[in-house]
């Protein structure tokens, strides 16, 4: 797959950004507002590197299905995209992924340690109160070790970062490859 490089990095568009929408009878898809990570190569190398020191320790699916919900309360398409195929590539289920904008409805599909992840992910990345109520961070820290704790916060407060860049510059959803990015 050909893909711009930025500093030996894959660009977070996976290659071709065109597709034909004509004989499909789907609306026309809009290019990107702005390829970002050009304009701005070490914010983008930054990112990376926190996206990777993130994510070190945890569940590769548990890390997938927090980036999907973060990702769903944002409106990001792009994200939306990636995760939910890399979820997919990790081994998670479509049921499951299918249930988790109504987890709260759905709690059978989803580990104690699942649940808690899911409501720190939702209290980290919509902070109506202005902060992560009391009894979601002591739910999370019953299931989750501190240093793993600390790595999840890590996730959601990274997600959230490219989630901001992908809906400011309307990153296109549909050409990701699962695995693609190398991070």
């Amino acid at each position: 797959m050909d893909v711009d490089h930025i500093g030996g990095l894959p660009s977070p568009y996976g290659g071709d950004m065109t597709t034909t929408n004509e004989a499909t009878g789907y609306a026309p898809e809009e290019p990107a507002r702005l390829n970002w990570y050009k304009h701005a190569p070490e914010v983008y190398k930054a990112m990376v590197a926190l996206e990777i020191a993130s994510k070190k320790g945890l569940d590769p699916v548990l890390t997938e299905l927090v980036k999907t919900r973060a990702s769903q309360l944002n409106g990001c398409a792009f994200c939306l995209d990636m995760h939910t195929k890399d979820a997919l590539a990790a081994g998670e289920r479509v049921e499951r992924l299918v249930q988790l904008s109504a987890w709260r409805e759905s709690r059978h599909f989803y580990t104690g340690k699942e649940l808690a992840a899911l409501e720190l992910t939702e209290s980290v990345t919509v902070l109506t109160n202005g902060f992560v109520p009391d009894e979601v961070y002591a739910t999370a820290a019953r299931q989750f070790e501190e240093p793993e704790l600390v790595q999840l916060i890590a996730v959601i407060t990274t997600i959230n970062a490219w989630n901001r860049f992908g809906v400011t510059c309307r990153l296109v959803p549909g050409h990701y490859k699962p695995g693609s990015l190398a991070h």
